[in-house]
C-alpha cells in the first residue's frame, strides 16, 4: 500500500514477505513493508529484514519471522516447499505480453512448522509468479483463478475480464513429467459472493454445484477460498481466488 502511495518510483523500497496464515486454532496475517537497506538478494535467497527465503538446491526454504497485524503478536517459522517437478514455461495473460504468469512448482509438497503460533502440518502445495510491465489493475478488471491436484494431474484454471473489456480464459493441465496441456474449460458454475461482497466465480463439470468449504482470506477487493468440486470426472478439493481490480484501484 505504501507502494502504491509513493506513485511506485522505487520498488526496492518497499519490499515485503506477506504469511498469511489459517488453521482451526485462528489465523494470523503479517505484510511490513521494509526499505532497501532491508533486502538482500542473489540467485538463490531472498531476504527482507528477519524473513527470507533461500533454494537449498532440493526446497525453497522460507524463514519467517514477523509481526501481525492489527493485533501484534509474533509469527515465526519455517516453510519448506519441495517441487515434484519445475514449470519452465511463463504464459501470457494479455496479447501484448504485459502480463505474465510463470507456475514455478505446479505440484509440490509443502511442510509447514510454526513457532508462533505452535502449528505444524504437511501436505500437497503449488507454487507460482506473477510479474509484468505494468500495475495489474492497469491491464484487468477482475481475475478468477483455481488450482487442484487430480490424481495423476494438476488443473489450473484462469478467467477474468481485461481493462478494455475483452474477456480471457486459460485452463491448462500438467502431468507428472512437466508436460501442459491446454484443455477444455468445464462450463461456469456460481459461487456466493464473499462476505466484502467480492464477485466469485468458477468452473466444474456439468451438473456439479462446487461448494465453498471455507473462505480462508475476505478482504474488500480480494477472496482466497477452499471449495469442494468435481472437475475433469474427479471429486477433487480446490483452491479458489478471485481479485477485484476495479475495487483495487477505488480510492
Amino acid at each position: 500500500p505504501y507502494y502504491k502511495l509513493s506513485g511506485r518510483g522505487d520498488p526496492d523500497n518497499h519490499c515485503a514477505i506477506n504469511i498469511a496464515l489459517n488453521g482451526p486454532r485462528g489465523g494470523c496475517w503479517a505484510m511490513t513493508e521494509r526499505p532497501r537497506k532491508s533486502v538482500s538478494r542473489a540467485a538463490d535467497h531472498f531476504a527482507v529484514g528477519p524473513s527470507s527465503a533461500h533454494w537449498d538446491g532440493t526446497a525453497l526454504v522460507i524463514d519467517i519471522a514477523e509481526i501481525s497485524a492489527p493485533i501484534p503478536y509474533r509469527v515465526k517459522g519455517r516453510v519448506r516447499v519441495i517441487p515434484e517437478l519445475l514449470g519452465d514455461t511463463a504464459f501470457m495473460l494479455d496479447p501484448g505480453g504485459r502480463h505474465r504468469w510463470h507456475p514455478v512448482a505446479p505440484r509440490a509438497r509443502v511442510e509447514v512448522e510454526m513457532k508462533h503460533p505452535g502449528v505444524s502440518w504437511s501436505g500437497p502445495g503449488y507454487f507460482d509468479s506473477n510479474f509484468g510491465d505494468e500495475p495489474l489493475e492497469t491491464g484487468f478488471t477482475d481475475w478468477h483463478w483455481s488450482r487442484a491436484h487430480l490424481k495423476d494431474r494438476v488443473a489450473v484454471m484462469y478467467e477474468g475480464t481485461r481493462r478494455d473489456g475483452t474477456p480471457f480464459d486459460l485452463a491448462l493441465q500438467m502431468d507428472r513429467q512437466g508436460n501442459w496441456d491446454d484443455v477444455c474449460q468445464p462450463p461456469g458454475a456460481p459461487l456466493p459472493r464473499s462476505n466484502w461482497l467480492v464477485e466469485r466465480r468458477t468452473r466444474a463439470d456439468k451438473g456439479h454445484d462446487p461448494r465453498v468449504l471455507k473462505t480462508w482470506i475476505d478482504a474488500p477487493f480480494y477472496a482466497r477460498t477452499a471449495l469442494a468440486t468435481r472437475l475433469y470426472c474427479e471429486d477433487v478439493r480446490a483452491v479458489h481466488e478471485s481479485l477485484s481490480l476495479a475495487r483495487f484501484r477505488s480510492p
